[in-house]
């Protein structure tokens, strides 16, 4: 697609969880991408782009939900789109967003103890 500006994310291969210790480089990244995670503006805008319409949303689609200015608005979703989170979109003047599926199950993954990851599994 033109304009499409996707960062892949910068999870570890090695869950923190695995039995193993996490390597510090890996436990960086993994930490770089849960903070993109640990602010309740940027959790809303992740519900909000997935539950708009077509799981897509532009920051003028943002801003009135979310009840802050358009730089602000901009500043999270560039920081979730850093992070491998959302992928965008430049179309004509406006940029739309939609969330990276796979991003988001590969830190649910990692999250996951392998016992618990197994027995999802098996379901």
């Amino acid at each position: 697609m033109d304009g499409v500006r996707a960062v892949k994310p910068a999870t570890p291969a090695v869950s923190p969880l695995a039995g193993e210790p996490i390597k510090r480089a890996d436990a960086e990244r993994l930490a770089g991408v849960l903070k993109a995670f640990a602010d309740p503006a940027r959790l809303r805008l992740l519900s909000l782009i997935q539950s708009a319409p077509n799981g897509e949303a532009s920051v003028s689609d943002l801003t009135a939900p979310l009840g802050l200015s358009q730089p602000t608005v901009s500043h999270h979703l560039r920081i979730l789109t850093e992070a491998g989170l959302l992928e965008r979109e430049k179309r004509g003047v406006w940029a739309y967003y939609r969330l990276v599926p796979s991003a988001i199950a590969a830190i649910a993954d990692l999250l996951t103890p392998p016992r618990k990851r197994a027995t999802k599994r098996a379901r």
